[in-house]
């Protein structure tokens, strides 16, 4: 044994004098061609963190890189010299999904590769409407393109033969989703260009397409379906999916959009007027009764967005309603915002006629009250997601009849101000809630204590602007179950809320992702150093946090900075500071840790979580980001340790 073990640790069988024998790499126990079989499986992230290891492991890794058949990168924007190494030639890459908000037109050419069948890019304002044309170009089997912010830097242009070369050229397009203003598209030929795109389009997403322009493709589509001899196939002959925000929803609108796209099944418009509109310019109770025409819809949401004005679709009542749920009996999810006119019997024909709906969202509901789920026990409804927004004449008796429905995962009570505690009481119970948001309502620390011990298994709780709340109620929320489950807390704008409330978040060790403490004016430097210094199971201190914000917290100073460098919140992606902190100590943190965005006029920070299916976070990181590691250390260091 003795002796194994000497050989084991390198030494001589023998106790003589010579020095000791380097240990043999991995690849003495496992051939490459094992290794790389093995490593090929694994994700960009696992792949970084083998290559962290050792340097055989590094050599492995950067092969396996080749073969990658997807390479999702969407936690850290990288810059283009960061990625070259993770993204070598690869013939087999079909699916690539990036944060481009450090990227610029020089990478396009790196990114449009004609393997790819799916293209996701977010966060591309630095990035001109070229890549549209390149991507056309070069990505011919492309399946699925999905761009975000595209050229808002100012000075970067699209026009409009960049949609043309993206339509003409990627043919066998099924998802498209273009989150930008499409008035830049505006040219006599664009109704025409439709004809050119994939017959096989399936899901169309557009950010903002002027109403003119929509009506124009629109009125090509309906001649394109009534015409009995058509010279082309029919426009959109495949679509099911169509999400647009325009400038005003009207009966014309969903007149054209009813007549001119049959398969359709699943329907999402937005608008926001700048003026109250006219009859001609809104949507009535004549509209609705068109909608859905074939019976294919599963899902609608019509909403009057108060971006600009307070307004409303005041030309829909409750017989508007009737009449859509009559004709849209199979609907499983629907969403209505800014229907004042549409009382407790427009929203209960809803709930009465359709069966199989499992997601429910009405804003802006006005005449809203606890009569539409008196009753809901009596029904067969199996609800998965409510959200009840600014309804302010519903109380804690409609929340009590809503929590008989026990299947309840996400539930959106914001800015609902008649709201308490016996509200919360009930939800405590259910047994599949995950998602609890309460901006606003009259809850306290005895809801936040029924929260705490009831056996709701909650993954995020946005408390933001309970004035009511106290460091005592924060105590009584982790005295529970609830500090197993719990990671995305939204503690903003409580006026109460000092740092004791978060040395006992720390003391508790509790594993939160996110953390929101905004605009609280007692939260000072204590609480950064409890969260720096928090270990949960053993781990790097802070090493649990994604996202910390912190914006306009009274008591934050400059000190607060310092424990932002490393070894102190390993994984920590997204910070948020009051801009008028010291200046130079921030620029430096930017610079000491490229990876951490860092947010200093206020705006909202992270992932949104509303529209996730269930799986937050389940990923289980080290407490060390080996990407980063990988990208920014030398190749030496790491050969020197594995030498060791």
């Amino acid at each position: 044994m003795a002796g194994d073990a000497g050989v084991l640790y390198g030494r001589g069988a023998e106790g003589g004098g010579d020095p000791p024998d380097p240990l043999p790499g991995i690849e003495h126990y496992l051939p490459s061609a094992v290794l790389a079989s093995v490593l090929s499986r694994l994700d960009p992230r696992s792949l970084c963190s083998a290559a962290a290891t050792c340097s055989s492991l590094r050599s492995v890794a950067s092969h396996a890189l080749s073969f990658l058949p997807s390479f999702h990168l969407l936690e850290i924007a990288p810059t283009l010299d960061l990625l070259r190494p993770l993204l070598p030639p690869n013939p087999y890459l079909k699916s690539l999904k990036l944060d481009c908000s450090r990227l610029d037109d020089s990478s396009i050419g790196f990114l449009t590769r004609p393997s790819l069948h799916e293209l996701c890019l977010h966060n591309c304002e630095n990035l001109s409407g070229r890549i549209l044309s390149e991507v056309g170009g070069k990505c011919r089997d492309l399946r699925s393109l999905s761009l975000s912010s595209l050229a808002e830097r100012r000075g970067l242009s699209i026009v409009f033969t960049d949609l043309e070369e993206l339509l003409t050229g990627c043919s066998q397009l099924e998802s498209l989703s273009l989150a930008l203003d499409f008035s830049s598209f505006d040219n006599p030929k664009f109704g025409q260009v439709w004809a050119t795109a994939s017959t096989a389009l399936s899901s169309l997403e557009v950010g903002y397409i002027p109403l003119t322009m929509l009506i124009e493709l629109l009125s090509a589509t309906v001649q394109s379906h009534q015409s009995l001899r058509p010279v082309k196939p029919p426009i959109f002959p495949s679509l099911q999916m169509l999400c647009l925000s325009v400038d005003y929803i009207t009966d014309h609108l969903v007149g054209f959009i009813s007549k001119g796209l049959p398969s359709l099944s699943s329907l999402d418009l937005q608008d926001a007027p700048i003026m109250e509109p006219i009859v001609t310019s809104d949507l009535t109770n004549a509209g609705l009764q068109q909608i859905n025409p074939h019976g294919k819809l599963k899902h609608i949401s019509l909403v009057r967005s108060q971006e600009f004005l307070f307004t409303y679709f005041r030309r829909v009542n409750d017989l508007g309603i009737l009449l859509m749920s009559d004709a849209c009996s199979t609907l499983e999810s629907i969403c209505l915002g800014g229907f004042c006119r549409v009382t407790d019997t427009g929203f209960r024909a809803i709930i009465h006629s359709c069966s199989n709906l499992r997601k429910f969202r009405v804003s802006h509901g006005s005449q809203l009250t606890d009569l539409v789920f008196h009753d809901i026990s009596a029904t067969s409804l199996s609800l998965t997601h409510v959200s009840l927004r600014w309804c302010n004449l519903l109380s804690n008796l409609g929340i009590v009849g809503l929590s008989n429905n026990k299947q309840l995962i996400v539930l959106d009570l914001r800015d609902c101000r008649n709201l308490g505690d016996e509200a919360v009481k009930a939800l405590s119970y259910l047994p599949k809630l995950q998602i609890l948001l309460l901006d606003g309502t009259d809850t306290s620390d005895l809801g936040l204590s029924y929260l705490g011990h009831g056996s709701c298994p909650l993954v995020s709780l946005s408390l933001r602007g309970c004035k009511r709340i106290t460091d005592n109620g924060i105590s009584l929320l982790f005295s529970g179950s609830v500090n197993q489950s719990l990671q995305v807390l939204d503690l903003s704008r409580l006026p109460n809320l000092t740092d004791n409330g978060i040395l006992s978040l720390a003391k508790g060790r509790i594993p939160i992702v996110e953390l929101r403490i905004r605009e609280c004016p007692h939260i000072g430097d204590t609480s950064v150093m409890a969260l720096a210094s928090m270990q949960i199971e053993g781990r790097t201190p802070g090493s649990s946090l994604y996202v910390l914000d912190m914006f306009e917290c009274g008591g934050i100073t400059p000190l607060a900075i310092r424990w932002f460098k490393k070894p102190y919140f390993p994984r920590l992606r997204w910070l948020g500071v009051t801009g008028s902190l010291n200046r130079d100590m921030v620029d430096a943190l930017s610079r000491s840790r490229p990876f951490l965005r860092i947010a200093c006029r206020g705006e909202e920070l992270g992932m949104s979580f509303l529209d996730t299916s269930g799986g937050w976070y389940s990923h289980e990181e080290d407490e060390m980001d080996e990407l980063e590691r990988w990208l920014l250390e030398g190749e030496d260091e790491i050969e020197n340790d594995s030498d060791q």
